[in-house]
């Protein structure tokens, strides 16, 4: 049962025989250095650098699903770099508008 799955997995035309699959694994470094940042302050997130992570996660979610193999490692790895983009760039917008606007509140 295992070994028939597993050699499934081999031939199958996203596998690990081909750039299909070993492309978006290594993409999942950039997922996981986003994650590694949750940890930096949210001065020091760039609005460039994660508008452009997002808008990749995105595009690429759609464009793997059309794809002929269908590529679901390509689209997981996309779902989480949009995700994280977007959780940095909420940090980011609630550090630089959110924060002000309550400072300025309690000078008043």
């Amino acid at each position: 049962m295992v070994t028939s799955k597993l050699q499934a997995l081999w031939n199958h035309p996203a596998g690990p025989k081909t750039i299909h699959f070993w492309a978006p694994t290594f993409k999942w470094g950039l997922s996981i250095a986003n994650i590694a940042d949750f940890q930096k302050p949210p001065e020091n997130i760039s609005y460039l650098q994660q508008i452009a992570v997002t808008c990749t996660g995105m595009i690429w979610c759609r464009c793997s699903t059309v794809i002929t193999p269908k590529n679901w490692n390509l689209f997981s790895v996309n779902v989480a770099m949009a995700a994280t983009g977007l959780y940095q760039l909420s940090r980011k917008i609630k550090n630089d508008y959110v924060a002000e606007g309550e400072a300025a509140a309690e000078n008043e």
